[in-house]
Formats: structure tokens, sequence, C-alpha cells
């Protein structure tokens, strides 16, 4: 019976094809060991500004590596070109909407997932139902792209087709100092940069976990005039 097709294993799932966050402590909570590819990554945070863009730069810098784009859709700030620069990303493959409602950015973000020349595609959503959010990971899968969420605290009760659902907070300095939570990107002692709490809410293959600590660089976006950030970034079209 067990050499049958139709009956699934637990075993049998397929290895997870992952981008490493760049914080091993992360990653080695994460399956495949980073965030997930072809699939959808909810990041939910109680406020903008505490650390969730400066998390994830050391994987933007590794996923700009390639041919394909880094697409920030709706960003509610600038981001920072020479902080973007100084972690590595190449602003050669950053391209940036600002849709005008709703509705034209799901459709940005949907488009461009499936396309498959982004590489990694972030979005900040206000409102995102369920159907629309099946439809966005149904568009990850497609374009084999990493599509990366950042939705409301008032989100983390409802139902999501997210691969992977991360919580984060800022993080106290009674459970920053517990060391074997703490973890920087080389593995190295905590320092004096801004701390941030990472809880695992729902993960392929595993069950929800944290915190996982780890220190982030604060200054990556910045309220800039979009003149003053032309001049560090020019955003371009995706080659077909």
């Amino acid at each position: 019976m067990l050499q049958r097709a139709d009956i699934w294993r637990g075993d049998a799932a397929p290895p997870v094809q992952a981008l490493p966050s760049g914080f091993p402590g992360l990653d080695a909570l994460l399956p495949g060991g980073g965030l997930p590819r072809g699939a959808l990554t909810e990041i939910v945070i109680p406020r903008e500004g505490i650390g969730e863009l400066s998390l994830l730069m050391p994987a933007l810098a590794r996923a700009t590596e390639d041919e394909r784009w880094l697409v920030f859709v709706a960003p509610p700030h600038v981001p920072y070109a020479p902080a973007l620069a100084r972690a590595g990303v190449n602003l050669a493959r950053v391209l940036i909407v600002h849709p005008r409602n709703a509705q034209e950015g799901l459709w940005a973000v949907e488009q461009a997932l499936r396309a498959g020349t982004a590489s990694v595609v972030l979005a900040w959503l206000a409102h995102a139902d369920s159907k629309a959010l099946r439809r966005l990971q149904l568009a990850a899968e497609a374009g084999e792209s990493l599509g990366i969420l950042f939705r409301s605290i008032r989100s983390i009760e409802e139902a999501s087709p997210a691969a992977l659902r991360l919580k984060l907070e800022p993080a106290s300095l009674e459970t920053a100092n517990r060391p074997s939570m703490a973890c920087g990107p080389h593995l190295g002692p905590i320092g004096e940069g801004a701390r941030v709490a990472v809880h695992i809410l729902k993960r392929r293959g595993g069950w929800p976990t944290g915190p996982v600590i780890v220190e982030v660089d604060h200054v990556v976006a910045r309220p800039l005039s979009p003149r003053a950030f032309a001049r560090n970034l020019r955003p371009r079209r995706p080659r077909a």
C-alpha cells in the first residue's frame, strides 16, 4: 500500500527552497533554513518602524545578487537608499510601486509575484481578505517568488494561506539579555543596535515558537522627498 502514488506520506514532502534570513538563530527554526521561496511570508507588526525592514536586509541583499527584481509595493516610508546599499542591496535591481488605492496595490503585488521576474516582493497591505491572500499565494507559487506582506497586529487572529507567519515586537531588555535566545547576523554578541523579538506563528512542518531575539540596523527608511530619493535610486522597468 505504501508504494501507491496516491497515498500521502509525511516524509514525502518536497524540500523547501528558502532564502536565508542572515540570522542563523532564526534560520535554524525555519523550514529550509530561511524564508520560503514560491510562497507568502506574513510579518505582523504592532506599529511601523520597529525594525521590520532592517530584519530583512541580509536576505534582500542576497536576493539582488541575481538578475531578478526586488519590488516594494506601497511602502509607508521611502526606503533609504544609502542604508540599502550599505547592507549590500543592489539598487539597480530595486523597483518601487506607489498604487493609488488598495485594489490597485493588490493587483500590483499579484502581477509582480506571478511574472517570475521578481525575486522578492514586499507589500504593505492595509486590508486583504482570505480570498485575496490566496490569490497572492498562488501567484507566488507560479512565479517562484518570495512574497512578504507586512500586516497590522489586528490581523493576527485571521486565517491565512501564508506558508510562514512571523510576529515582531520590540525586545524587552530582560528577554534580549538571555544568551540562548539572542543572535546577530554572524552569531556574534548582541551590541548596541535595535533588538527585535521574532515569534514564529506558523511554519510548514513545525509548531509555533519564539521569541528569537535579533539585532538590526534601525535606519533603513526615512521620509525623504521623491526628488532627494531619485538621486540615489531610479526605478526601472523589469526586463521580459
